[in-house]
Parts: C-alpha cells; sequence; structure tokens
C-alpha cells in the first residue's frame, strides 16, 4: 500500500514537472501568478489610486499650458488669449449671440411688468435674447435716480430672483446682495438659473428621472461640446451685451456678483469677458481637486488640466476679483430615487472648506502680484457668514471705483403682482432642451464638414489622410494617457485545462498601481515554430474575462472565446475596467477634468496587451483581431480605431446611431433616461459618430454582429448607421472587408457569420 502511494506521489509530482516546463516554454519570460483576490476589483483599485495621483499631479502641470507675459498689462493680456478660447472651449460658451440684444419686458393685457417696488428701487420682469431660440428671463432693478454701475447679480441654482430682491421670504436681508446693489444706486439684472429639481427631467411617454434639470440638460449638451454652464455663462454675456448697447451711461462700469452655482457664473463669465470691469465669488471659490464629487453638471472635460479656480482667475487678472468666503449651499445628492424616478448621478455640494478658499486665493495673488496689483484681489469672511456682507459689498463697489460707503437696506420692497416661477423655470428648462437637440438633429452634417479632407482615392491615401482625425480622436475625445511607464513584469498562473486547449491567468503592468489583466487560452495542438492568429474577445458591463472563457458557464457569450479555442485560434480575454457600478463610474468622474476618460487607460492597457501577444514565439503579430460584445462592442468601435495591431474588429451588440443613443429625448433607448452617467463623450457628436470611428478602423476589415431583439437599439439605427461605412468600404473599392450580420436573436453573441469572418481574413482554419 505505501509502495502504492509513493508511486501515485511519484507519478503526480511527474506530471506536475512537466506541466510546469510546458508552461514555462509556452510563455516565455513570465513568472508565477500569485495575486489572490478579485483581480478586477484590485485592477479598477489601482486605477482609482492612479487618478488620484494625477489630479493632484495636475495643479503643478497647469503652468506648462500658460506662455506668460508679465512685462506689462497689455503684454499679459495678450499672452492669455490663446488660454480664454481654450476656456471657452471647454465650457461651451461657442455659439454666436445674436446683436443687439433685445430686452422685452414680461407682461400681459392684465398684468404690468413691474413686479415690486422699494424704497430706492423698482423691478420689472424682463426677458432677453441669448441664443437662437433662446431667452433669459429674470428681474431688472432700476435705481431711483441715475445709476452709478451696471451690475449682473447671480444667486445659487436653489434661489429665486425675487428671493435676492426681497420679494419673497426665505432669504435674510444681509443675504439680498441683488436688493443691496439697487439699494446703493447700481442697475441690477438678476437672472433665473437652471435649477436642482427634476420636475421634468424626462418623457412622460417612456420614462422619468431623478436628474436635476441641470443635470438633463448637461448630459444631451456635453455630447454636444456644450454645457449648461456654457449656456448660462452665455446669458450672463447677453445681459452685458444689453448693459453695453444702451445709450444713457454707456461708460458706466459694469460688474458680476454671485453666490454658490452663481458664484461659478460669476467667475466664468468674467473670465471669458474682459468687458465685465469687477467681480465678486461668493460661497464657491476653492481648489477643484475634488470636484469628481460634486454634482455631474459641473464636470468640465479638460478643466483642471489647464484651470483650476487660480487659473480662471488669472484670466480675470489684472481686473479686481472681491472672493468672499461666505457658507456655501450644502446639497447631499439629486432628488431620491422614488417609484418612477431614478438614473441621477451622484455628487453634492458642501461648503468650501476655508482653508481651500485661502490657498486657492493664495495660488491666484501671484499673478497680480507680478502684474504690481496685490490688492485687485480681496478675500473677505471666514467661511462662516451669509453671502452679501456689507465687506464684500463695499469691496465691490470701490473695485467698480464707486464711492464704497454703503447705504443699509431700507424698508421691504412691496411685491406688486407676481409671475408663474414654475411656468418660467420650464420655459429656461426647454429653451435649452431644444437648443440641444436642434445641435443634434444638425450634427450628422456637421461631422461630414468635419470630415471632409478625407481621401477616398485609395486604400492607402485613405489611411494616410485619417491619420489626423486618429490624433483628433485620442487627443480629444478619448484622452490621451502617456504610453506604459513599468515594464511589464508578465506573470500567469494555469486556470483551465480543456481537452483542446489551456487557460491561463496573465497580469501585465502597465504604471504604478495599474495593470492588465486577462485569460489566455493556447491551443494544445501548437507546433513547434507554428504561428497563429489571435482573437481579442472582450466581455461587456460588468462582465469578466472567465464569462468569455469557462464553457461551463451559461450566458450572453456563449463562450465564444472558448469556442474560438476549440476552432484553434488563441485567444486571450482582457479584463476591462467597466466592473463595480459607482466604483467604476467615479474614475470616469476623476478622469474627465484631466482630459481622460475610462477608454484612455483601457487603450494603454491593449497597447500593453498587444506588446506582449506579439512577441510570444506562437502568435502571428499581423493577425490579432478583436471582438467584443456589448461595452465590449463599444471598445470595438474605439481601441482598433487607434490600435493599428488590430488587423480587425468585430463590434456586436453596440454598434448603432451613437449620438442620438446618447441625447435622444425621444427614444426609449437613450441614455439620457438611464444611470449609465459615464457614457457621454465630449464634443462626440459634432466629431465621431459610430460610421466616423469605423472609418478610422478602415481599411482593415469591420463587422457588425446584431440581433433583431437586441435591446440597445432599434435595427433601423444599426443599419441606418451601418450604411454609411458599407458605403465607404465600396467606394474605397474593398467591399468585401466589412460585413454586417442581422439574426433573429436578442443581445448576445450569435458566433457564426462573425466566425465565417474571422477564418476568412485571419487565415485560420488553413483552408
Amino acid at each position: 500500500m505505501l509502495i502504492g502511494k509513493k508511486r501515485q506521489f511519484l507519478l503526480l509530482t511527474i506530471l506536475l514537472v512537466s506541466s510546469l516546463s510546458v508552461s514555462a516554454r509556452q510563455l516565455p519570460g513570465t513568472s508565477p501568478l500569485t495575486l489572490e483576490g478579485d483581480l478586477a476589483a484590485k485592477m479598477v483599485m489601482g486605477i482609482d489610486r492612479f487618478l488620484m495621483r494625477e489630479l493632484e499631479a495636475s495643479i503643478a502641470l497647469r503652468a506648462k499650458r500658460w506662455k506668460l507675459d508679465f512685462s506689462s498689462q497689455e503684454n499679459y493680456l495678450r499672452s492669455v488669449e490663446p488660454n480664454r478660447r481654450h476656456f471657452l472651449q471647454r465650457i461651451g460658451a461657442v455659439d454666436s449671440r445674436p446683436k443687439p440684444i433685445q430686452m422685452e419686458l414680461v407682461a400681459t393685457t392684465s398684468m404690468s411688468a413691474l413686479v415690486g417696488r422699494g424704497t430706492k428701487f423698482s423691478a420689472t420682469a424682463v426677458r432677453w435674447t441669448v441664443l437662437d431660440g433662446v431667452q433669459a428671463e429674470g428681474l431688472l432693478l432700476k435705481p431711483k435716480g441715475k445709476a452709478r454701475a451696471r451690475i449682473v447679480a447671480i444667486g445659487d441654482a436653489s434661489q429665486s430672483p425675487e428671493s435676492l430682491v426681497g420679494l419673497l421670504s426665505g432669504l435674510p436681508v444681509e443675504a439680498q446682495f441683488a436688493r443691496r446693489l439697487a439699494e446703493n444706486g447700481c442697475e441690477v439684472l438678476v437672472p433665473v438659473l437652471i435649477d436642482r429639481a427634476d420636475t421634468w427631467s424626462g418623457n412622460p411617454r417612456i420614462r422619468m428621472t431623478n436628474q436635476p434639470h441641470r443635470e438633463y440638460i448637461y448630459r444631451m449638451a456635453f455630447e454636444m461640446g456644450r454645457h449648461v454652464i456654457g449656456y448660462e455663462v452665455q446669458k450672463i454675456l447677453a445681459a452685458v451685451d444689453y448693459f453695453e448697447q444702451q445709450p444713457s451711461g454707456s461708460g458706466l462700469p459694469i460688474g458680476v456678483m454671485g453666490y454658490g452655482e452663481g458664484g461659478l457664473l460669476a467667475l466664468y463669465s468674467a473670465a471669458a469677458d474682459p468687458r465685465i470691469d469687477a467681480i465678486c465669488v461668493s460661497g464657491y471659490f476653492q481648489s477643484r481637486q475634488g470636484v469628481w464629487q460634486e454634482p455631474i453638471y459641473r464636470n468640465v472635460w479638460r478643466l483642471l488640466e489647464e484651470f483650476g479656480d487660480a487659473e480662471v482667475a488669472g484670466l480675470v487678472c489684472p481686473r479686481p476679483i472681491v472672493v468672499e468666503a461666505s457658507r456655501g449651499p450644502e446639497v447631499e445628492g439629486p432628488s431620491p430615487v422614488r417609484e418612477g424616478r431614478s438614473g441621477a448621478a451622484p455628487g453634492g455640494l458642501t461648503s468650501p472648506p476655508f482653508s481651500s478658499t485661502r490657498s486657492e486665493v493664495d495660488r491666484a495673488r501671484d499673478r497680480y502680484l507680478k502684474l504690481g496689483r496685490p490688492d485687485a484681489i480681496q478675500l473677505i469672511g471666514d467661511g462662516t457668514g451669509q453671502p452679501g456682507s456689507d465687506p464684500a459689498l463695499r469691496s465691490l463697489l470701490s473695485s467698480l471705483r464707486l464711492d464704497g460707503t454703503l447705504i443699509p437696506s431700507s424698508n421691504q420692497p412691496n411685491s406688486i403682482g407676481s409671475r408663474d416661477p414654475v411656468q418660467r423655470m420650464r420655459n429656461q428648462f426647454e429653451q435649452l432642451c431644444e437648443f440641444t437637440q436642434k445641435l443634434v438633429r444638425q450634427s450628422e452634417f456637421r461631422r461630414a464638414q468635419f470630415t471632409r479632407d478625407l481621401d477616398t482615392s485609395s486604400p492607402d491615401r485613405w489611411n494616410e489622410s485619417t491619420r489626423r482625425y486618429r490624433e483628433i480622436f485620442w487627443d480629444e475625445v478619448i484622452g490621451r494617457l502617456p504610453p506604459a511607464s513599468l515594464p511589464p513584469n508578465t506573470r500567469v498562473r494555469k486556470i483551465y485545462e480543456e481537452p483542446k486547449w489551456d487557460g491561463y491567468e496573465v497580469v501585465l503592468d502597465v504604471w504604478p498601481d495599474v495593470y492588465a489583466y486577462g485569460i489566455l487560452l493556447l491551443p494544445r495542438d501548437l507546433k513547434e515554430g507554428e504561428r497563429r492568429p489571435v482573437v481579442v474577445c472582450q466581455h461587456g458591463l460588468e462582465g469578466r474575462p472567465q464569462d468569455v472563457c469557462d464553457p461551463k458557464l451559461k450566458n450572453v457569450y456563449h463562450a465564444y472565446g472558448a469556442q474560438l479555442a476549440d476552432r484553434g485560434f488563441i485567444v486571450f480575454a482582457p479584463q476591462n475596467p467597466y466592473i463595480g457600478k459607482d466604483n467604476f463610474r467615479v474614475l470616469q468622474r476623476k478622469a474627465n477634468p484631466l482630459g481622460k476618460s475610462l477608454f484612455s487607460v483601457i487603450v494603454r492597457q491593449h497597447e500593453r496587451i498587444l506588446e506582449w501577444l506579439k512577441q510570444l514565439p506562437f502568435v502571428d503579430s499581423q493577425r490579432i483581431g478583436f471582438y467584443g460584445l456589448s461595452y465590449g462592442g463599444k471598445t470595438a468601435m474605439r481601441v482598433p480605431a487607434l490600435l493599428d495591431a488590430y488587423a480587425l474588429s468585430i463590434c456586436s451588440g453596440d454598434f448603432n446611431e451613437w449620438i442620438i443613443k446618447n441625447t435622444s429625448v425621444d427614444h426609449r433607448y437613450s441614455y439620457m433616461f438611464t444611470g449609465e452617467y459615464e457614457m457621454f463623450e465630449f464634443n462626440l457628436g459634432q466629431t465621431f459618430n459610430y460610421a466616423e470611428m469605423a472609418a478610422l478602423i478602415a481599411p482593415r476589415p469591420f463587422m457588425v454582429e446584431r440581433g433583431h431583439r437586441d435591446a440597445v437599439a432599434p435595427d433601423e439605427w444599426v443599419a441606418h448607421e451601418y450604411a454609411k461605412v458599407r458605403r465607404l468600404y465600396v467606394t474605397l473599392g474593398i467591399p468585401n472587408n466589412t460585413e454586417i450580420e442581422f439574426f433573429d436573436g436578442p443581445h448576445e453573441i450569435n458566433g457564426r457569420a462573425t466566425f465565417e469572418f474571422l477564418s476568412k481574413h485571419l487565415g485560420w482554419p488553413r483552408q
């Protein structure tokens, strides 16, 4: 019995050594993988740490994007003009405003425009033109006697113009800064801001959401290169246009004062337009490194690579800035999820810590010092008081070259009549939605104009002419991170032994804390010196490589990686970081202000994977294909468009009219109604829909796999967008390089025509 056990142990040892030697022979240059636990979750956590370091490093790196000339104020202003243009693009304030601005009284036959009267001013309801089909609304306060200055006073998104004027209860007198400025001889325009309610966020025919109105507009606008911030900056600048065109007192100084969301807009408006002579920012100014924790409607693409609050103030410099450290708005998050209402992104607001406000003001003051104007930026308050304190108002008036003497508040203004604030807000909301939807309807023509320089005379010339567009796609849409900084340090662990292939977990380092992870399937009949094609098989949202590779799992993937390995293909199934719900979605929030996205990381992970695959002795580096389902199909449109080491790409269960998919308020397929708040890519609608992404893959083979019952989009969207791709390949004289398969099925891998496509274009199995 003992001898028998010794023989069994010896046989087991021989088999183990033999297996290890085969593994070592097949995967040279690797070491054992000892990392335990959930490798996907750990990968996401590592990317999070990496992005937090990138956020912190962005402060020091911003200086490289400025070419400052402090030799004179005039030279300084010229030197920051490129940055001002960048800033306007970032916030989406890029549309021309009509001239002259028409200011209308809001009245009816039974109701006067006059809504209130104080002892020193009158208040009328007004609206003014901003953009095509877009008007701002608010109150115009006229002082008794000659105006001393003109000021746009902007409350927080939760405050109405009436409350800032004292016509509604709720705000203490000292916080009614619009009223107090009017009482001190200023003509004041108080605009309505889009609020944080969710009343109209959705479509009652389809689905309502709990997204704040600001988020609902943000989502569709972001995709079109616009922003709710930019729209409201345009409203303030249109008010400045109106002030400037007045024949009486045209030389009066113009100021802007804002609190909370209005503080953001006051700062941004003055940065955008040098006609604003001075500003007061209350309850907002601080370091923006934590902007990813704020509501998503403050997410500005590429903001922090060039602008923190101090750098935005640098666009105001040398004009005066009063920073009032007051208590800011406290917002825990969007309205609660409730029956029939969900889908909002997380994010809240807290009062700016005084230490953060002070340190950011100190950073901003450096430019004022270098221009010899250190007193032009002032910090008032300690972060605990109400907005609109006497010292802040005195400083603003002094900055506007007025006597800083402040007249105390007089009696409460009398309210005369009333306006329907609900209908007014609805008008403002719907106008911005319709303006953006018009951009969506025009976007196909904008993209055609954008890609007009592409050369279809031959595949080679096409390939050459798309090079510039790939750079634009990578740098301005996806966001380019530097190449891998670490050696791959490849670690492997055998996890599958199937009749026709073996499977190995593989981990490859990319940057500190960031690795690429996946499963490699190697056919057992590989011969010495033979090189075979590879199919990189990409899972979808919340998926794992095991979903693709494990033949025992029953799901929408139908173990298509394992099926391909059974056919003799080498297969690699990467783990993409879109797993863990908000754990991965917050990565997008952290990346966007740096001009990066989740795909900035994914592209470099795939680059590292391709580098490793190509050096394996049994891989044919010219025959590596990509095949992804769902979010993996989203990857199939973006990664092969940038990495030409992929010889072909197959997009399954994702290809469609992507811009409509992200912006439509009329179709149930739209991401406007769902919780996938990471889907939106800045200005994609004006640049690259899926046909344009496929054009970056051309002339390499490209295929779409589509189930008739796939709820991602209707067949009509898919067919419409793919028709453009088909026409391109025909024009290039390579119609056989593209195919689409419609099959009678749901959101899943079909694996019939696609397998034939792989065999045809990767040359396996050998015919």
